[in-house]
């Protein structure tokens, strides 16, 4: 690459990776500034306590309704946080903390995820009833499969504890700045690699291998990449990236559909799967039947997608332009 190519490709880098950041940063904060307002304002009690009855449904002892108010509304570290706080009055089987982890897994950071799927497009209600209602669905999957095979019904064993964090409004403040450096630190790392993957050819490569399989999901080839880095970084950052494709018209609105949709369920493989492992999570239910459970709820909306209009895709599924 000559000198004026090389500078050319790093000041395009610097563009996207400044438009990415400021896109996700003007969503990010306002969003936990609300809900740490929230939490402050004693919002997390109402919400367990709407969210407690239908733990029944998925075999789920009630108090374990304020562990998935609090990663809703959060992260799993803090749900798994007042978990811990729950064992001495519950003790949980492992095919148990294996439905609880599962609707962690799709649920958890719903107020700054759902801002960044409604930025995309995707109206919040249909966010929100994606990452709830099929968090709770697959978690009463899940509980019918292991108690009619009675399966992980042996009692639960915590391999990792994590550390209790200080709950003051300084330790907060620190804990978001270093969350959001981090944020920025994966951008510029992961467009880099992306930019030069596309480079080199290797992006072209992976649109061409995944395109058989995302065509059966109905996710158009324009949003493999968008959708690989979902699956195993984040919703934040497949989001992120889904946005910028978007502005750009080079990805329609039925694959963003398409896409946010998996990501709602199946997102950040890798580090959250093994979070959840540590705590004794068994990897049938939150891996590999978690993937089958996407794959077929995602096959079956864009079949169902397909057969709708234009106009009624626009009119309940999209926000209005």
């Amino acid at each position: 690459m000559s000198r004026p190519g090389l500078k050319q490709f790093f000041q395009e880098l610097a563009s996207e990776i400044l438009a990415v950041t400021w896109t996700l940063y003007k969503l990010m904060i306002p969003t936990l500034l609300a809900v740490k307002l929230l939490q402050e304002l004693g919002a997390l009690v109402y919400l367990s306590w709407i969210l407690s009855p239908l733990m029944t449904l998925v075999g789920l002892p009630e108090s374990m309704g304020i562990v998935w108010a609090t990663t809703l509304m959060t992260n799993i570290y803090a749900g798994f946080l007042v978990l811990l706080s729950q064992a001495g009055g519950d003790s949980l089987s492992v095919a148990q903390v294996t439905v609880l982890s599962t609707m962690l897994l799709v649920g958890h950071g719903l107020p700054v995820e759902a801002r960044i799927a409604q930025y995309a497009g995707i109206k919040l209600s249909v966010t929100i009833l994606t990452r709830v209602g099929g968090g709770l669905l697959f978690g009463w999957l899940l509980h019918c499969i292991y108690s009619a095979g009675d399966w992980l019904q042996q009692p639960n064993e915590i391999a990792w504890t994590p550390v209790k964090a200080d709950d003051s409004l300084q330790a907060w403040i620190i804990s978001q700045l270093q969350s959001l450096a981090v944020v920025f630190a994966i951008i510029v790392v992961l467009l880099s690699l992306l930019k030069l993957l596309r480079l080199v050819g290797v992006e072209r490569l992976l649109e061409l291998l995944l395109a058989p399989f995302l065509r059966v999901m109905g996710i158009g080839r324009e949003a493999t990449t968008i959708t690989i880095v979902g699956m195993t970084l984040g919703l934040a950052f497949g989001g992120g990236l889904l946005i910028r494709e978007a502005e750009a018209g080079h990805v329609s609105r039925r694959d963003i559909f398409s896409s946010l949709t998996l990501l709602a369920l199946c997102h950040s493989l890798i580090e959250d799967t093994l979070i959840v492992l540590l705590i004794g999570a068994h990897i049938s239910g939150v891996l590999w039947l978690r993937i089958v459970f996407t794959l077929i709820v995602l096959a079956a909306t864009t079949r169902w997608l397909a057969r709708r209009s234009d106009r009624f895709v626009e009119r309940y599924l999209f926000n209005s332009s």
